[in-house]
């Protein structure tokens, strides 16, 4: 779903927040008043000026998304907000007090949004987290065992460190205020979530999304960001590319055939960043896109509209 087409959402912390010690009590209320004789009252004609207690204006939260598992939610927090969580994870403010969170794959059922207050007060927004239906197939032979050799391992090691270090890195990229477009159009050849269950036990699941554009097909960035990886020759990835869209969202993008781009380069939506390939470990030229959002692996589906 594009990010243009989500209405924002808008929830009073008096409907979120039972009410409890986190919950301020409203501050100033009226000092006691000492009316005058009612024969007093009767007789003269100046008015009473009674003090009123200060209304406390309720934290809201204002948000839109995909609250699904792998999708999303990008919003700002209550106004006074100097840290925010959802369940055990920090979730960086921009200085308007934005915000941008993620949902795994394999989400519970619930999240909770926590914005702690500059002056102490708490304020929770509990969210149900849509579950998905998932590409489950059930094959009747083992899973194959085995485990990788040491000499591949050797190799593969520092590939997963290098990968590890380029998600974990935060440029200040301002893609994930945008809505995200397709990097390249062509038939899905492998959707995000698709698992093989063998004779009871689960297999991995597919992280990312699959499209075959053609091979040599030019793909281009989906959003805003600066590449933190830019690899010619990973074992099972080929020729990847990474780019950080900010906030702890990324983009990595597998089996190139080239890339244009190198580490540390800013990029803007629609620029080019490399050709479709079948490098590393891959079946046929085709474009694996996978998004996580700090740790959390995403549907890349979820972010955009339609195919053009």
């Amino acid at each position: 779903m594009s990010f243009a087409r989500v209405a924002p959402l808008v929830l009073l912390a008096a409907a979120c927040v039972p009410a409890s010690a986190e919950q301020a009590e409203p501050q100033g209320a009226p000092a006691p008043v000492d009316l005058p004789p009612a024969s007093a009252m009767e007789s003269d004609a100046v008015p009473l000026s009674v003090p009123v207690a200060r209304q406390e204006v309720p934290a809201t939260f204002s948000y839109g998304g995909e609250i699904e598992q792998g999708g999303w939610i990008r919003g700002t927090a209550p106004a006074g907000t100097v840290a925010l969580t959802i369940g055990d994870t920090k979730v960086p403010l921009d200085d308007s007090g934005r915000f941008f969170a993620g949902f795994d794959r394999d989400a519970g059922g619930a999240a909770t949004l926590v914005a702690t207050l500059a002056d102490g007060r708490v304020v929770r927004d509990r969210l149900s987290v849509k579950p998905r239906d998932w590409n489950i197939e059930r094959v009747n032979v083992a899973r194959r065992a085995g485990r990788a050799s040491e000499s591949f391992m050797q190799r593969r090691r520092p590939e997963l460190d290098a990968i590890s270090d380029a998600r974990q890195q935060r440029t200040g990229a301002e893609g994930w205020r945008q809505d995200f477009i397709w990097p390249v159009t062509g038939r899905i050849s492998g959707r995000f979530g698709s698992q093989r269950i063998y004779r009871g036990e689960p297999g991995s699941y597919h992280s990312g999304l699959d499209i075959a554009g053609g091979a040599g097909t030019t793909y281009v960035a989906p959003a805003d960001g600066v590449v933190t990886l830019a690899e010619p020759d990973f074992s099972l990835e080929g020729q990847l590319v990474i780019i950080d869209h900010g906030q702890g969202l990324n983009s990595a993008f597998l089996h190139s055939a080239e890339l244009f781009v190198r580490e540390g380069q800013a990029v803007k939506q629609g620029q080019p960043l490399g050709r479709i390939g079948a490098s590393g470990r891959a079946t046929g030229p085709h474009l694996h896109w996978s998004i996580t959002w700090n740790g959390a692996r995403l549907d890349p589906l979820l972010f955009l509209g339609p195919m053009p």
